[in-house]
């Protein structure tokens, strides 16, 4: 994750929250987050340190979960004792943040010659274009948005501008309002964060329940803590597993386990899935573990739903499988993913919480604990060399087709497609049979799970130490891992 000013006030306000919430003291000392991270003498990011301090407000908010716009002593009192909104966006926009970008498509420059040929004007189909003041004038009354001016322009002074938000969302999920700022269409947005990584401004973030989870902890329940996979080398290139495990139990987490078995337990069930659906009752399948990918599927190609797979999410699976065995636990995955935090909203009977490596960065830091100085316990890792490979490219299909051959089954014809705009394009092929296909890989993130918007690694450094990770498990084969084979016995592995 690239390290920007914005990531940087985000940090702040999580690191803060985290250590007032430790501290037990976080509705009396909130507003010292506020003077601290803004004060008289920081640099100026925006107009004045008023605007600055109104846009924290709104960040502090959405960092407890809360609606933007309560007093913050109030919020911080909400979320330190009520039950969390489930009914509000897990993305949302700072309406203090917003700057209210231009929403002109088309801009003429001053590289505008006011030439004599006036191709711009001639190719108009509109005649939007008249010339004022020795230039090109477009009536915006007129214009509709064809780009014709743009492309017939001998100077290239006629420019294309589209919003930072609006451009990185594949699925036009986001818009200008009436009062210009960004508007997200939740019927069509799947929550993947790609808009909030994008705003210049900050002024899209995700909910966080860093402050609930250190709660139930310091409450004294039974709080798991559930890694995904790719949580190699993401607190630190030289920082171990096991450091990471020894400093979750020192934050006060009772149990850490690997969703990498969840992993191991979805590709058993789905590979008998897959056995039973394609092609007896329909011509392909896709995976059912990257929330953004299914949600693209039931929201803008709903016709295709019922080829996904309705085998839960190894996230799930892990979280089904921990409440099997500990009812009273409260489970937290921690991974790279924004969406995930939906869809532990549907999935509540397994997942309580959800924390991005990001948050979990700025939870140690306000408990002030640094895994890289801690000492290694003995840990062997638990998942098949497959199940930790989930996150990697074909780590899906991988381990269905390894699972495939150790039952002597013939493998797939399979598709790897990551990023939604790939994702839709290639699913439009396959739904109209130009794809040839029997099992359909979609990942929302351009480099997969290695790659989320919650991660703090470079995606090629952690796919090379996931790889080596995998290299070292004890259970070379997906039927090897006897935790997995026992835990899908006895778990429910369907969606629900």
């Amino acid at each position: 994750m690239e390290l920007t000013e914005v990531t940087k006030f985000r940090r702040a306000v999580l690191t803060g929250l985290a250590r007032f919430t430790w501290q037990g003291t976080l509705p009396e000392h909130i507003y010292d987050i506020l003077y601290s991270v803004v004060t008289e003498d920081s640099p100026r990011v925006r107009c004045c340190v008023h605007k600055e301090r109104a846009v924290l407000k709104n960040r502090i908010n959405m960092a407890l979960g809360l609606t933007v716009g309560l007093n913050i002593v109030e919020a911080s009192k909400i979320a330190l004792t009520e039950p969390v909104n489930k009914a509000l966006p897990i993305i949302d926009v700072l309406p203090e943040a917003c700057d209210q970008c231009p929403i002109d498509k088309f801009l003429v420059t001053d590289a505008c010659r006011h030439c004599v040929a006036h191709k711009c004007m001639n190719k108009c189909p509109k005649k939007a274009i008249t010339i004022h003041q020795n230039r090109a004038y477009i009536d915006k009354t007129k214009c509709i948005e064809c780009g014709m001016c743009k492309k017939v322009c001998p100077y290239g002074a006629i420019i294309e501008i589209s919003r930072p938000c609006e451009r990185s969302c594949a699925l036009n999920a986001i818009h200008a309002g009436a009062d210009r700022k960004a508007k997200i269409d939740t019927s069509k947005c799947v929550e993947c964060g790609s808009c909030r990584s994008a705003c210049p401004f900050g002024a899209i973030d995700e909910r966080s329940n860093i402050v609930q989870i250190i709660q139930a902890i310091r409450a004294g329940q039974r709080v798991h803590a559930l890694l995904a996979p790719s949580f190699i080398g993401q607190m630190g290139f030289k920082v171990t597993p096991p450091q990471i495990v020894a400093a979750l139990k020192k934050m006060g987490f009772a149990a850490i386990e690997e969703v990498a078995v969840g992993a191991d337990m979805t590709a058993l069930h789905e590979t008998k899935e897959f056995m039973e659906k394609v092609p007896a009752r329909q011509k392909y399948m896709t995976n059912s573990c990257c929330p953004a990918f299914v949600a693209l599927i039931q929201k803008h190609l709903p016709n295709e739903a019922d080829k996904v797979s309705t085998t839960v999410s190894p996230m799930v699976a892990c979280g089904r499988y921990v409440k099997s065995e500990y009812p009273e636990a409260v489970t937290v995955f921690i991974g790279p993913c924004i969406a995930k935090k939906g869809e532990a909203r549907k999935f509540s009977d397994a997942i309580d919480y959800v924390l991005t490596f990001e948050e979990l960065a700025c939870m140690m830091a306000g408990a002030e604990i640094d895994p890289a100085t801690l000492a290694s316990e003995s840990y062997i890792n638990q998942a098949s060399g497959f199940g930790i490979s989930f996150p990697l490219l074909k780590g899906v299909q991988g381990a269905l087709n390894h699972t495939l051959e150790e039952l002597e089954e013939t493998q797939v014809q399979a598709h790897y497609a990551s990023g939604l705009e790939v994702c839709l394009d290639d699913m439009k092929k396959l739904a109209s049979g130009k794809l040839p296909c029997q099992y359909f890989e979609g990942m929302a993130c351009v480099n997969g799970c290695t790659d989320g918007p919650g991660a703090l690694a470079e995606s090629g450094l952690v796919s090379v130490l996931i790889k080596k990770y995998a290299s070292e498990s004890q259970h070379k084969t997906v039927h090897g891992d006897t935790t997995a084979v026992k835990a899908v016995k006895k778990v429910d592995m369907e969606v629900r």
